[in-house]
């Protein structure tokens, strides 16, 4: 643990050169290769880190599983069901590939939508058919979620912890408890550095930016 007795959860998107055409503003959080490498070594030396890539690209099994094999690390890879096997995208025999070496599989829903407001049919669809389609590409159970944008509410989470998903992770940029159930994420973005992430993420906010982070969080969880 970090010597508040928390952990810090990085999430990478893309890494590498993507391989398929981006959605609107997702270049933002596509890595390089050599920077990829570099965040990676400097994250591994921290206390307490849990390592997540989303969204399912070719590339985390090209450039993400090989680094993290080299390091002895393992990660969670949360998968979008509906690109499994498109162009640019894992297909079953990559997420079997992920959980023969030991990391563990997520979902991350069918279409990279928002999880906010969905209709029931919806609901099924991105929480249920998902998981079941991601669950037969990794013969094994999926438990772990990742919020798509980082958008959740109350109603969302209820339907995920009846669903019975153990972890759900978000994206709310500050440290988690480790034994809770929602998991707040830092995420790499295009130009962070070793240094630059390390100020961000280990240096401790000021009061008031952790009472700012703080009433995001509740003000989602509540709405």
């Amino acid at each position: 643990m970090t010597a508040d007795g928390h952990l810090i959860n990085i999430c990478f998107h893309g890494v590498g050169e993507p391989e398929r055409d981006l959605e609107p503003g997702e270049d933002r959080y596509w890595v390089g290769r050599d920077p990829f490498l570099a965040i990676l070594d400097e994250v591994a030396a921290w206390p307490a880190v849990r390592i997540s890539f989303d969204d399912g690209n070719l590339s985390d099994l090209s450039v993400g599983l090989p680094a993290l094999v080299d390091r002895n690390l393992t990660a969670d890879f949360f998968v979008l069901a509906g690109r499994l096997g498109e162009p640019g995208s894992l297909d079953a025999a990559g997420v079997r590939e992920l959980r023969r070496h030991g990391m563990a599989i997520g979902t991350h829903g069918m279409s990279h939508r928002s999880w906010r407001a969905m209709d029931p049919a919806t609901v099924h669809d991105e929480l249920v058919v998902a998981r079941e389609r991601l669950t037969a590409a990794a013969g094994s159970p999926v438990d772990l979620a990742a919020c798509p944008l980082g958008r959740y509410d109350r109603r969302l989470l209820g339907a995920l912890r009846r669903l019975g998903y153990t972890r759900v992770f978000t994206s709310d940029r500050r440290p988690a408890r480790p034994g809770a159930w929602l998991q707040p994420r830092f995420s790499v973005r295009r130009g962070d550095t070793p240094a630059s992430l390390r100020a961000e993420v280990l240096a401790r906010p000021s009061r008031y930016r952790r009472a700012r982070l703080a009433a995001v969080g509740i003000a989602k969880r509540l709405r």
